[in-house]
């Protein structure tokens, strides 16, 4: 990969930035990994949860399922009123990273992220560094998500962006594969992976 010709960063926020997981607070209402499977399998699968990502309401989203799974109920209403107990911590590691690369002069650093509108301030509120990015695109506001290009040419647009000089980093491969086919140059983040080994110094220090 040619890193020389890089001006703009652009991170997806969870799975690479924010830990969001619902086992975290399904894990204090069900007794067992089992029911928690079956829950976010077949009661409040994660296809569903990303049509709130995508613009739908939540009120929305929680009457559908309520009406679907009435004996559920409380625990399908949990998934909104309980939603903040999802959040884990920042990954500490790629943070760093972003603070590096928002010192440096040479650097624009944007978050392309599926989440919903409705919840991503509460995610603002706790995550500090959030405000470092010079721009970040929400699907939820703009009501259409990753991995449609749509999105991606959203960002383009909003920010005069041209691909081949934008690095795009994402824990998701479809996602990649968008950003692959509109010009991007990508990292695929997944577990175990390292940004800071992936990323030349000249993106992530202060030059």
């Amino acid at each position: 990969m040619d890193h020389t010709s890089i001006s703009t960063i652009i991170f997806d926020l969870g799975g690479v930035l924010i830990d969001w997981n619902p086992r975290y607070l399904y894990r204090k209402i069900f007794k067992t990994e089992q029911a928690i499977d079956f829950f976010l399998e077949h009661i409040c699968p994660y296809h569903w949860n990303e049509e709130q990502d995508a613009g739908r309401s939540w009120q929305e989203g929680i009457e559908e399922r309520v009406r679907l799974f009435p004996q559920y109920t409380a625990e399908i209403q949990a998934y909104h009123s309980r939603w903040p107990e999802m959040l884990g911590n920042e990954i500490s590691e790629n943070v760093d990273l972003l603070r590096r690369a928002a010192k440096n002069p040479s650097l624009q650093t944007l978050a392309l992220t599926n989440w919903s509108a409705e919840t991503f301030p509460i995610a603002q509120e706790r995550f500090s560094f959030l405000s470092l990015f010079d721009g970040i695109v929400v699907s939820g506001v703009e009501k259409v998500k990753k991995p449609d290009p749509k999105i991606f040419e959203i960002m383009i647009e909003r920010f005069a962006l041209n691909p081949k000089a934008c690095l795009f980093i994402d824990d998701n491969l479809h996602n990649i594969q968008t950003a692959n086919n509109l010009g991007f140059k990508t990292v695929h983040f997944t577990q175990g992976t390292s940004l800071h080994h992936n990323l030349p110094t000249t993106l992530n220090t202060n030059s």
